[in-house]
């Protein structure tokens, strides 16, 4: 990968065992030419998510390094993003691409972008669900109206044209991430809301690409009221109080660290 940056993808999974197969399939020749490792960090799924995706990793990743991870402890998808996070910076990677496990996100999206060199000039670049070009597939009307609305209060909030507030295809320069300012943001759901929010307070060049997004046979874990009145009241502390709800602590169970365990292992990063 000669005059490529050096990508890490990094693949949050929790109970994804007939997803991740799929998932991993979407690692072409093309994909691995672009990316130096792909990880899978499993949070502690009851299932054999981790297994399938050594499975399928170890007969599809034949260009790329394929890391399978377990966190130490279930820290949730924020969790999981900080471990993966903390990973990329001490390895010295240039850019961290998050692809959710459960296949309703697709890696080839991201591939034109790359290809243009639109990650070249900014900090952030986040997939989106909801602007042209953008392909939806068993979303249902009531889902897409509601996150249609918070895109908007959350784009009068930071004075941005915001069109996702958080899917399963995003990247970002690492470099912007050594500082560990979101060690605080929440470790459930929410913890894309409020790194969008830091993005723009910290001044950083965040730019949107639509995507293709389906569901299937996902399993959610989203109870859509309680997590819209969360989400609501995230804004609402950003609105009053900026870089003071930003710096505040917001986990329910704060850790000191987010640790896990390399459970498989296979191709080598280059250095």
């Amino acid at each position: 990968m000669e005059n490529k940056p050096r990508i890490l993808v990094f693949i949050p999974a929790y109970r994804c065992e007939a997803q991740i197969p799929r998932v991993l399939q979407q690692f072409d020749a093309k994909v691995q030419s672009w990316v130096e490792t792909v990880i899978v960090v499993d949070n502690r799924s009851p299932d054999a998510t981790l297994e399938a995706a050594i499975r399928q990793g170890s007969e599809t990743l034949v260009q790329s390094e394929f890391i399978a991870w377990r966190n130490d402890d279930n820290y949730g998808l924020g969790g999981s993003h900080k471990a993966a996070m903390r990973y990329a910076v001490e390895n010295g990677y240039d850019y961290i691409v998050v692809l959710h496990g459960d296949d309703q996100a697709d890696i080839h999206d991201l591939i034109p972008e790359l290809e243009a060199g639109k990650h070249q000039d900014v900090d952030c670049l986040l997939g989106a669900r909801f602007m042209a070009g953008s392909r939806l597939q068993g979303y249902s009307f009531f889902r897409t109206f509601g996150n249609r609305v918070y895109n908007a209060l959350f784009s009068l909030v930071v004075l941005r044209s915001i069109y996702d507030l958080g899917s399963g295809l995003n990247l970002y320069r690492v470099s912007t991430l050594r500082e560990f300012y979101y060690k605080g943001f929440p470790d459930d759901l929410t913890f894309n809301y409020v790194m969008l929010l830091a993005s723009y307070y910290r001044k950083q060049k965040v730019r949107f690409f639509p995507i293709s997004w389906r569901e299937e046979d996902q399993l959610s874990n989203v109870r859509l009221f309680r997590q819209a009145f969360k989400v609501l009241g995230l804004l609402a502390g950003y609105f009053f109080k900026r870089g003071g709800f930003l710096r505040g602590e917001m986990r329910a169970k704060p850790f000191d660290s987010y640790s896990g365990k390399i459970q498989h292992r296979q191709g080598s990063a280059s250095r």
